[in-house]
Order: structure tokens, then sequence, then C-alpha cells
């Protein structure tokens, strides 16, 4: 498997960390919950949360239960 770059790894993270604040701010302490109602493995969906790669459906049905839009989810943490 192809090893990832640092820029790689830090947009991951940015990511992550900008899926996990969403979670929460939707009311959701615990991931394991939103991934239940969301209808994705908890397992795969608290390693999206910790930088793990995903794919872009997965992104979307992730935002689909958070209840925003592509748009606005990369609104906010990415500077590209």
């Amino acid at each position: 498997m192809k090893e990832i770059s640092s820029e790689e790894k830090r947009l991951l993270i940015n990511l992550a960390n900008r899926i996990k604040s969403l979670r929460i701010e939707k009311g959701y302490s615990n991931y394991e919950h939103f991934a239940n109602d969301s209808g994705i493995s908890r397992t795969q969906y608290g390693r999206y949360e910790h930088g793990d790669n995903l794919k872009f459906l997965t992104l979307c049905k992730v935002l689909d239960g958070l209840g925003i839009t592509l748009k606005e989810f990369f609104s906010e943490g990415f500077d590209h």
C-alpha cells in the first residue's frame, strides 16, 4: 500500500476534526450512536474520526447524517 505524505495526513486530520466537531454540534456526544443512526459501521466511522481515509460516497453519507452539504462542510477547516 502506498505511503501517504505528511500533507495528505494533515488533510485527513482536518477532515476527521471537522467531522467530529460537526457530530458533537449535532448533539451526538457518542460517535457510535451517530454511526448507528446514519447507517455507517461504528468501527469504520470511528476510524474516520481518527484520520483514516474514506471514500467520497461515504463522506456524502456522513454529511447527510449531519444534515449539511459538501459546500457547507468544506467552508471551514480547509484553507486550500
